[in-house]
């Protein structure tokens, strides 16, 4: 199992899947060294790009440092899309991406009441037009987000899936759930499956992988080329290495407390030198709550990191967590 799509080099074909407000420089830096081949940036607004929005740019920024990344972007107007992925190729700031990703499959009601993400699914014309748009700016691989369908009774990610790659995708990835089931219920493996067998370009499965084992499982249940972790990466960049063992027939190794602390720390110290001390304590709470895995007492340091506003309170607390445990 391997995929070779321009500078996008999976020999085992594991990514870290774009996640708005997770899949940050910091966290995709930690999870390419624990052994993520391949991520995707938190998605961006076309609209926001052509407007030359410095946030959305900021979101966008790729640094060297970093493996291979794509930018994703989302948007419904073709011309738009276009615009913003040819000013994306070559930033004038940072590093650039190994391809444009556009998003097909987000839930949330502010961008599906718009029209953008999943609600692209209303209209496969509309998908084939927006990816032959973007694919004739650039230079690097286009590659799609999709969910299985918008809800239960309109499941058309085959028909979804064939209009990108008409279009002139070079990947997909599908996520097996609803537009309408957001986060909850089970990834549905067969629609995956289904996908696959249609298609002539890679297919990524997501969706409920949080283990090595359940890395493998929906390899072999839907011959997927290859799987993308999101939620199960959050807090938990080790699932990489993890994987990487299964794949390979290795063990994995147990990961200590002393490690998932450090960790922790050095991905919030990296999100610190991109965004200032607040903004980047602030935000980095979420994450690091999955972080507190096998610790003594972890509610109570969940409360002190949630209460703590710079980086020597957070470091104070996992010192004090770890003598007690």
């Amino acid at each position: 199992m391997s995929i070779n799509i321009g500078k996008i080099q999976m020999p085992l074909g594991i990514m870290l899947a774009p996640m708005a407000g997770y899949t940050d420089r910091a966290m995709r830096l930690v999870c390419h060294e624990y052994g993520c081949e391949y991520s995707v940036t938190e998605m961006v607004s076309a609209k926001a790009v052509v407007f030359n929005d410095k946030k959305t740019f900021s979101l966008a920024k790729i640094l060297p440092d970093e493996g291979p990344v794509a930018i994703q972007i989302f948007g419904s107007e073709p011309e738009v899309m276009a615009e913003a992925a040819s000013r994306l190729e070559n930033p004038e700031v940072g590093a650039s991406p190994v391809a444009i990703d556009i998003n097909m499959g987000c839930p949330v009601h502010k961008i599906f009441s718009n029209g953008e993400g999943s609600a692209l699914m209303r209209s496969p014309e509309l998908i084939e037009k927006i990816v032959s748009s973007v694919k004739s700016a650039v230079s690097i691989p286009v590659t799609v987000k999709l969910r299985s369908g918008i809800d239960s009774s309109s499941i058309n990610a085959v028909e979804c899936a064939l209009a990108a790659e008409a279009g002139g995708a070079s990947m997909v990835c599908l996520h097996g759930r609803t537009r309408v089931q957001m986060y909850g219920g089970k990834s549905d493996r067969e629609i995956i499956k289904n996908v696959k067998n249609c298609l002539h370009i890679p297919l990524i499965a997501n969706g409920d992988i949080v283990s090595g084992d359940d890395a493998l499982s929906m390899l072999r249940d839907t011959g997927a080329d290859g799987i993308a972790i999101g939620r199960g990466a959050v807090g938990n960049p080790f699932i990489f290495s993890e994987i990487c063992a299964k794949l390979t027939g290795k063990d994995g190794i147990a990961v200590s407390l002393s490690e998932r602390a450090s960790t922790a720390l050095y991905q919030l110290k990296t999100a610190i030198s991109d965004k200032g001390e607040g903004v980047a304590v602030n935000e980095a709470r979420k994450q690091i709550s999955f972080y507190l895995k096998g610790f003594r007492g972890a509610a109570a340091l969940r409360q002190k990191i949630n209460t703590s506003t710079t980086y020597a309170e957070v470091e104070r607390a996992f010192a004090e967590a770890l003598a007690e445990s």
